[in-house]
């Protein structure tokens, strides 16, 4: 406040001593700004260098790629029995649910039925046997599938702990339980490309009697881009639609127009820098030209013999439809596919009651080929570099679901798969549930490690191959813990 005697200003000497004042305090805090800039900048140059900008668009192609290490498998089959089958009728035997029969399952157990829950034990009629020099134990349910007893790991410790189909599938394919994420297939022809130039490098069988639960989800590129998505092959004739061109157009004519056509997208493309999903298109059109020949080619059986076509039980009815896929997965590994993947039916495997008849049933449609199918690429000298995978997304419960016509709810907690050829041992047991078959209780196999085994075998490791994304980088596994088994995996 001014003192009694100063004298009184008027209001433009107020302004002018404000002014100042303020000018004064402006200055003040630049030079204190200034220090902190100068802080700031001297830190900043200090720092390591930082990351280049990205100068050149990337390209994503099948173009083979080498992985880091020395690969034990260049392909995958994976017999995907889409439902769950029941573990403890086909592969891992349990004593205890003979020896407690309709007895009451002593302990807790998780449902996905409860209106039609027991907790009756329930012991199948089947009688089981040992099979090869390794003795593997295995239901006559599965006879063939000891054949090959000696070419096998049996791992009977499976766990993904989500009781319901959807999210089960999801996490063997993808790696989580929600959908919109890279499959396991997308995943290695990514990081691997493909070996044909005139196939793609990842393809789909799927059944006649229905796509699985998911549907296409089960073989998305999601965020990768779409090249790495897999081609859907019919389950009947035609197999791949529109491989012929019109009658006009066949010969020099589409010749001359594709190369017209090509020169037209090369231009809107490089107009177009880092549209991916345009660059996909335009390689899709491209491969559908050259798979004109090559794909009715890798398609036709009939260039098998006689004697190849009986093994893979396609002179029988049950086996005919599942045995002809199974022969053309063989043919695409040959010819350079990355990963091939034959569904079986919606639910087929989904046993929740009538399981005596059903069960039976889904084993003769499968037993056969896919036996045959192991038995083949090791003849042919095939085996050691292709993976095959056969499993579904679950097991079934020890206890009896549905009294009046007896199934088996679902169990995600322990149940079955066998692998063969690509690096895994031949003639192994890996893993065990409880003695009621519920739980996996020893070398438990889960979804994440499985995804971490195989990209092992392929040479990769899975939490290295990653894609950038705007929420930063992705992979297969983002962050869940996977253990690569290497106890299944040869020496």
């Amino acid at each position: 406040m001014p003192k009694k005697n100063d004298p009184v200003k008027s209001d433009s000497e107020n302004r002018r001593d404000f002014d100042a004042s303020r000018r004064h305090f402006l200055a003040a805090q630049g030079y204190g700004l200034s220090s902190i800039a100068l802080s700031y900048l001297t830190a900043h140059d200090a720092r390591a260098e930082p990351d280049k900008p990205i100068l050149q668009q990337k390209v994503f192609d099948l173009t083979p790629k080498k992985p880091p290490r020395e690969p034990q498998c260049k392909a995958m089959i994976s017999l995907f029995m889409q439902g769950g089958p029941s573990h403890i009728d086909l592969c891992d035997r349990k004593p205890e649910i003979a020896k407690r029969h309709m007895e009451n399952f002593p302990g807790d157990i998780k449902y996905d039925n409860a209106a039609e829950s027991s907790a009756k034990l329930w012991n199948g009629p089947w009688k089981w046997s040992r099979h090869g020099e390794s003795g593997l134990e295995l239901s006559e349910l599965l006879p063939q599938l000891g054949t090959i007893a000696d070419d096998i790991t049996l791992v009977r410790s499976m766990q993904t702990g989500v009781n319901n189909h959807g999210q089960s599938i999801y996490s063997l394919h993808n790696g989580r339980v929600t959908g919109g994420r890279p499959t396991l297939g997308a995943w290695l022809t990514y990081a691997l490309g493909s070996e044909s130039d005139n196939l793609p490098a990842y393809m789909v069988l799927t059944d006649p009697g229905g796509l699985p639960v998911l549907g296409t989800d089960c073989w998305q590129n999601g965020w990768l881009p779409s090249t790495y998505q897999g081609t859907v092959v019919r389950p009947k004739e035609p197999r791949i639609l529109n491989l012929d061109a019109p009658a006009r157009f066949a010969g020099e004519p589409q010749r001359r127009y594709l190369e017209y056509l090509q020169g037209i997208n090369t231009r809107h493309l490089a107009q177009r820098p880092g549209e991916l999903d345009l660059a996909a298109r335009i390689a899709t059109y491209e491969l559908a030209a050259r798979m004109q020949t090559s794909a009715k080619e890798a398609l036709d059986l009939n260039q098998e013999t006689a004697a190849t076509r009986r093994e893979y039980g396609l002179e029988e009815d049950e086996t005919r439809e599942f045995g002809s896929r199974c022969l053309i997965a063989r043919r695409l590994v040959e010819r350079g596919v990355r990963f091939v993947q034959l569904y079986t039916s919606t639910q087929q495997w989904d046993h929740h009651g009538g399981i005596e008849k059903a069960l039976p049933k889904s084993c003769r449609k499968i037993d056969r080929p896919s036996a045959a199918l192991v038995r083949d690429l090791k003849e042919r000298g095939l085996l050691d570099t292709t993976l095959v995978h056969w499993g579904g997304e679950m097991g079934r419960l020890p206890v009896i679901q549905n009294e009046k016509n007896i199934g088996r709810d679902h169990n995600t907690f322990g149940f079955s798969s066998w692998f063969a050829g690509g690096g895994i041992k031949a003639g192994y047991v890996h893993g065990e549930t409880d003695e009621f078959g519920h739980k996996a209780i020893k070398d438990i196999v889960r979804h994440s490690d499985f995804h971490a085994t195989v990209m092992h075998l392929f040479g990769l490791n899975a939490t290295e191959v990653t894609y950038s994304r705007p929420n930063g980088s992705g992979s297969l596994l983002d962050g869940q813990p996977g253990r690569v088994v290497h106890e299944i995996l040869q020496a």
